[in-house]
């Protein structure tokens, strides 16, 4: 990324953090769809690639519908921004009246235990938002973590942003993060991640919409070395200002198995869960990099090797950055390579 172009993203961000806040609703609301449908028309390679991943999890979609979910796909997306531009002007009574969650009694009654709550997101909806309501109606500060991004000055607003909504964040890196969400489960505190993606190829093999991909770790391997409480969760919008979510039973460790056999089944039920919200609100998956194996390999791939515009939208594509994802993935990707590496982080 060169320095004008990280100096032009770093201002774009800035920009929309400085003026949307300040918008009235009806305004950022009507702003974020004429962006949406003006990059939704360009069909640059966001598009297609978000009309790939559909096509997996509407499978046997023709062309038109996966051009209407596309469409609804980046509404969804420039939503998201909108909001979450707007969401540190929002008052206590606005972030807690703008999201309503399902079979919230998971979460509620794990963090009454004292044993910590690990809650694992994918992509969809606003997943900050969600947060913000935690800290805000259920009064429960949380842990995170945030990919590194280039420039420094970008990944540091994010860093402001999400603080000023009341979470910890903590920078991806190895080991140290993994320790310190794990010092904050022993002591019977919450920590969200967003697990649907992995980082570091390195992740956990997982059965998803019929075709193998990784996702992280981390959250079962935190589960199981902390004995907290892990709980997938899974966001929607609908035609009304509030976001709509459910808090899905716990994934229970399995009684036996070696740690790997245990964390390959927690996984893979993790990715279920994912699926399932995927599928019944497949427009609200932002996921607008490639994902499954076989497009990850440039052999199998019908496009051909991964490229930069392959990833998060550029200047030209919508609000986003060349870094890995539309925000800073909170993939938890710090689980420890050995049972040794997470000792370190213990108290």
């Amino acid at each position: 990324m060169s320095a004008l172009r990280e100096r032009l993203t770093d201002g774009l961000y800035g920009l929309g953090w400085g003026t949307v806040k300040k918008l009235p609703e009806p305004v950022a609301v009507r702003l974020g769809r004429t962006i949406a449908d003006a990059t939704w028309k360009r069909r640059g390679p966001l598009v297609r690639r978000l009309e790939s991943n559909y096509a997996r999890v509407v499978p046997g979609a023709s062309p038109e519908r996966l051009a209407e979910l596309s469409r609804a796909g980046m509404r969804s997306y420039l939503r998201y921004w909108m909001e979450s531009f707007r969401l540190p002007a929002w008052s206590e009574e606005r972030v807690r009246t703008g999201f309503a969650c399902q079979d919230l009694h998971h979460l509620t009654d794990g963090l009454a235990s004292g044993r910590g709550v690990v809650l694992a997101l994918p992509h969809l909806a606003n997943w900050d938002l969600a947060g913000a309501w935690v800290t805000t109606e259920l009064k429960t500060p949380f842990t995170t973590v945030a990919e590194r991004l280039r420039p420094e000055t970008l990944y540091d607003r994010f860093v402001a942003y999400r603080e000023g909504l009341g979470m910890e964040v903590l920078p991806h890196n190895g080991g140290t993060a993994f320790g310190t969400l794990a010092r904050r489960l022993r002591d019977g505190g919450l920590v969200c991640l967003v697990a649907d993606r992995d980082l570091s190829a390195s992740g956990v093999e997982v059965d998803f919409f019929g075709e193998p991909t990784r996702m992280p770790a981390g959250p079962a391997l935190l589960a199981q070395q902390t004995g907290a409480l892990l709980l997938p969760v899974t966001l929607w919008y609908d035609d009304s200002p509030v976001m709509r979510g459910r808090v899905h039973a716990p994934v229970e460790v399995p009684e036996a198995g070696t740690r790997a056999e245990k964390t390959s089944v927690m996984t893979q039920a993790l990715a279920d869960a994912f699926a399932t919200g995927i599928a019944d609100h497949p427009e609200d998956w932002h996921m607008l990099q490639r994902l499954w194996l076989a497009d990850l390999d440039p052999a199998k791939s019908p496009d051909g090797p991964a490229t930069s515009s392959d990833g998060p939208a550029t200047s030209s594509d919508g609000p986003a950055t060349s870094s890995d994802g539309p925000v800073p993935d909170s993939a938890p990707n710090a689980a420890p390579s050995s049972a040794t590496d997470s000792e370190k982080g213990r108290p």
